[in-house]
């Protein structure tokens, strides 16, 4: 399977370069550029369009693995050219089928609305709008947890709540060179590694998905790591946090005796109910960066969308560090507590799954206490 979960990165990753690199060249002729202005880091009219090579990274490799899987269970390639621990699993692919092009089609709807906002700089309510229909049809879709709730309608108003606020918590993040699609790559990387080792059966149908997403992530960040030859815009930030929102309810984090945030299981293991926080450690950073930001703007008594620098990044580079160091200090905050999210499937019951979380919370803490001394600094020195 270690061949198998390689195939998937390099499938995305490879996509996804040579797609990043064809949009370099067509982003300027289709006026998809991101110029300087007084609410932005960068200083150099840069191309847009990144998102399309993040979306093409995953979506073609999923629709050459679908058709291959389509043809051998019609006999038409032997199935004896694939591992027997990976026949056994083709039914189920193609019965996971119709979600799985329900969360492509949403990233597809998510990724032109992010395309126009590009091109034309729409307004926030109608964007909100689209996203919230978009979650709902996701929900509708069978994308949908219970959080134990007999109530039907919490636990789906709960789901779309989650997918929008993920959405654009990735949105929010895309503030900096390499940190939106950094900090997607390695939680794509320790949600599958949950997939695979924290639940009682390896659930691959996520765990491939995941990988793809991670290799077309890295793909593109070979283009837009600091300095930045190309932007992911709208129309990839938006993606990322949509699939990841999807695939975190997905994903098996309920097993009955290991339970978590789905509302089905087929198999027993030795943990309970604690692991439903593991994706709130994995995206502690963004869901941080996005409520902060949201209350210092309506504070101010601005949008919640107007784009300022308020973020987390900013406020590392105010304290005196460069772009680059901002962004890899996220990625080690994002890494410690994600590896939080992970340690939640070794313990057992809520007394260590509440150590973890204090863990987390002093994360959170740190950032809090270098985002309040970045303000005093630029009080003082305006």
């Amino acid at each position: 399977m270690l061949l198998l979960i390689a195939a998937c990165a390099l499938a995305g990753l490879v996509v996804s370069v040579v797609t990043t690199a064809l949009m370099r060249r067509l982003a300027p002729r289709w006026g998809l550029v991101d110029h300087p202005n007084s609410r932005k880091v960068h200083i150099v009219p840069t191309p847009l369009g990144g998102g399309l090579a993040i979306l093409c990274g995953v979506l073609l490799p999923l629709v050459g693995a679908q058709l291959v899987v389509w043809l051998v269970l019609r006999n038409a390639i032997p199935s004896g050219w694939f591992p027997p621990e990976l026949s056994e699993h083709l039914p189920g692919i193609m019965y996971r089928s119709r979600l799985l092009w329900t969360i492509m089609l949403a990233g597809i709807v998510i990724s032109a609305l992010g395309l126009v906002d590009d091109l034309r700089n729409l307004r926030w309510q109608p964007k909100l709008a689209v996203q919230l229909l978009v979650a709902c049809g996701v929900v509708a879709g069978g994308v949908r947890g219970t959080l134990f709730v007999d109530i039907p309608w919490i636990g789906w108003g709960l789901t779309v709540l989650w997918i929008v606020v993920l959405t654009n918590a990735f949105n929010f993040l895309d503030n900096m060179d390499g940190l939106s699609a950094g900090i997607g790559l390695i939680a794509a990387m320790i949600f599958a590694v949950i997939m695979l080792t924290g639940t009682a059966q390896p659930h691959w149908f996520v765990a491939v998905f995941l990988f793809l997403l991670a290799g077309s992530l890295a793909g593109f960040l070979m283009h837009n790591w600091p300095p930045a030859r190309i932007f992911m815009g709208d129309t990839g930030s938006c993606l990322i946090g949509l699939w990841l929102a999807c695939m975190t309810v997905v994903g098996t984090f309920y097993d009955y005796g290991r339970v978590g945030f789905l509302e089905t299981s087929d198999v027993a293991g030795p943990t309970g109910t604690h692991v439903i926080l593991a994706p709130l450690c994995v995206l502690a950073v963004p869901l941080y960066d996005f409520c902060s930001v949201v209350l210092i703007r309506l504070l101010q008594g601005r949008s919640p969308f107007h784009a300022d620098k308020s973020h987390f990044s900013h406020r590392l580079v105010e304290l005196g560090m460069s772009r680059k160091q901002s962004v890899l200090t996220i990625y080690l905050i994002t890494l410690t507590t994600g590896l939080g999210g992970l340690l939640l499937y070794q313990v057992e019951g809520w007394p260590g799954a509440l150590l973890v979380l204090s863990m987390v919370a002093c994360m959170l803490a740190v950032i809090a206490i270098l985002e309040t001394a970045a303000r005093s600094a630029a009080k003082r020195n305006p």
